[in-house]
């Protein structure tokens, strides 16, 4: 039997992307969250993430995407380097506080820093001490291309924490 493409009515033209349908579309897709951090002026500074993704073993790059209004980037490209957390399923209320006020950010969370400034969180699933390799430009956010220099994964079998409607859960085991 042939398939047979079918004309799609569903679907709007590109004149029509709503920013909040399109915000809507894009939260069905599920992502894991990140903490990216790093110690400026003796702080810890950092955000969190939900568009981090692997992105080449040779040479071992990541990559997350930044709003190009975020306050907290500006202060973190500055460090020579910068930590990425894997946060785990526990840690809905961190990556809350990650996105509130500056001054209290780290108040409740146990971290730690590399001498070269790398901040991670010491309960996430996966840490990595990064430089940034490239930054591009992409409408209203940045790509950011960090470079790996170390890795620690947890030995647990911790799950991660998913970003998904603009809300988190966990992940189920399959």
């Amino acid at each position: 039997m042939t398939a047979v493409p079918t004309v799609s009515t569903h679907l709007t033209t590109n004149q029509d992307l709503d920013p909040r349908l399109l915000r809507d579309a894009f939260g069905t897709f599920p992502s894991g969250v990140v903490a990216l951090a790093a110690e400026i002026d003796g702080q810890p500074v950092g955000l969190a993430a939900s568009s981090f993704t692997s992105v080449s073993l040779d040479p071992p790059l990541v990559s997350v995407s930044l709003a190009t209004s975020s306050k907290t980037w500006p202060d973190l490209r500055r460090s020579s380097h910068l930590g990425v957390t894997v946060l785990a399923d526990h840690h809905a209320e961190v990556c809350r506080a990650l996105a509130g006020p500056v001054e209290h950010r780290f108040d409740a969370i146990a971290w730690s820093t590399t001498t070269e400034g790398a901040v991670t969180l010491d309960d996430g699933l996966a840490s990595f001490d990064c430089t940034i390799y490239r930054e591009v430009e992409a409408g209203d956010h940045v790509v950011v291309l960090l470079e790996l220099h170390a890795v620690h994964r947890a030995e647990d079998n911790a799950h991660p924490l998913v970003f998904h409607r603009s809300g988190f859960g966990t992940l189920r085991t399959l």
